[in-house]
């Protein structure tokens, strides 16, 4: 066989790769749509009588803070006898300030039926999640690279990485099938942007991207990426529920809708407390990204650092999460001014992902997404 013949086949044999890729990454989507339907399924089907728990615990909560003291209730009995009731639970306020309240019973409601169509769910999410992953690696495969040269191998990557972690979470035993439909209903938004707007045909770097800090330094990047988005995710429910927990704690009747939808999520703090968590853990890993993305600049361009609006906005983010978590160890901000700040920071990084790689011209973009718009390497 000649070389050019060699040549042929080797691109003919990529082109096939890039198909298959394609077509996994569309099958995908079509099992990520199941598992959005068997999620609204889990939602619906659940129980939708449990707001009562969590007005009562309120309304406890608000007899503790008036100083009222219930002492065991005593009955006398026909014999003359006396009998001692155990004393009603008390939930007692927390003492970072917000509502010691119960946890809601889970998307599916406490129900046999709602708990069906969640365990479903999952399984479709799996099976969506291992087809994707299948439609990146053979992406990588069709160019020999790692898959998240432009745009649209990083949106690829990235639903892949948030729906990993939303699973290795549920692997861990966390209760976090609340998670479930917000990610799988930002994930099919995501890929419908990556298969239209963003798509990209599959072909080489430019000779700037052919080095093993590719592999490094956006592979962090993106994965900060997904765990700060489910922190978000966390922060924008803990404003919902709040504001429903405020809400029946001055005796208000939250509505129909709310009361089914807002009972069933793990309460404010709880919420709060998982957010912050999340958000602290992966922080280092943002800040080893921003290095590694300098030292990187260093090899590639010969200087670590020239305000590049990619590493500026890097930078902007870094600040962002760190003025969040700075303020919560130390100047006491919890509950919602926390959680506008967490907002402010993950709106910095979505600005990075999308606006600066769309429309900022910089060292970090390389080809023309469409509508005249540029598109990056991502981080």
């Amino acid at each position: 066989m000649t070389l050019a013949a060699a040549t042929e086949l080797a691109a003919a044999t990529n082109e096939n790769l890039a198909n298959v890729s394609n077509t996994l990454i569309y099958s995908s989507m079509a099992v990520y749509t199941l598992a959005f339907f068997a999620y609204i399924a889990e939602w619906l089907f659940g129980s939708r009588s449990k707001v009562g728990r969590t007005a009562a615990a309120l309304t406890a909560t608000d007899a503790a803070k008036t100083g009222v003291k219930s002492g065991p209730a005593v009955t006398v009995n026909k014999a003359g006898g006396t009998a001692v009731l155990e004393r009603p639970e008390v939930v007692v306020r927390a003492a970072s300030g917000s509502r010691d309240v119960p946890d809601g019973p889970g998307a599916h409601g406490g129900t046999e039926q709602g708990d069906l169509y969640g365990r479903i769910a999952i399984s479709l999410t799996l099976l969506a999640f291992a087809i994707e992953a299948g439609g990146v690696l053979t992406r990588a495969l069709s160019v020999e690279r790692a898959p998240w040269g432009n745009m649209y191998e990083f949106n690829i990557t990235f639903t892949t990485v948030a729906v990993g972690v939303y699973l290795a979470l549920l692997l861990l035993k966390k209760n976090v099938r609340w998670l479930g439909l917000p990610l799988i209903t930002t994930v099919l938004l995501d890929l419908g942007l990556a298969v239209t707007v963003l798509y990209t045909a599959s072909d080489q770097l430019v000779p700037a991207l052919h080095s093993y800090w590719l592999y490094i330094h956006v592979s962090t990047a993106i994965f900060c990426g997904a765990v700060f988005y489910v922190g978000a995710v966390s922060t924008v429910l803990y404003l919902f529920k709040d504001s429903f927990e405020n809400k029946l704690a001055s005796g208000g009747t939250p509505g129909r809708f709310a009361a089914s939808v807002l009972d069933r999520l793990p309460a404010a703090a709880s919420l709060d407390k998982f957010a912050y968590r999340v958000n602290a853990a992966v922080f280092p890993l943002w800040t080893f990204t921003i290095i590694a993305g300098a030292i990187w600049a260093g090899d590639a361009w010969g200087r670590y650092w020239g305000w590049d609006p990619k590493e500026t906005w890097s930078f902007i983010t870094w600040v962002a999460y760190a003025g969040y978590l700075h303020a919560r160890a130390t100047a006491g901000w919890k509950g919602r001014k926390a959680a506008y700040l967490a907002l402010v920071a993950f709106g910095c990084w979505l600005f990075n992902y999308y606006g600066v790689n769309i429309f900022v011209s910089g060292k970090h973009s390389y080809a023309d997404v469409g509508l005249g718009a540029l598109q990056s390497v991502g981080f």
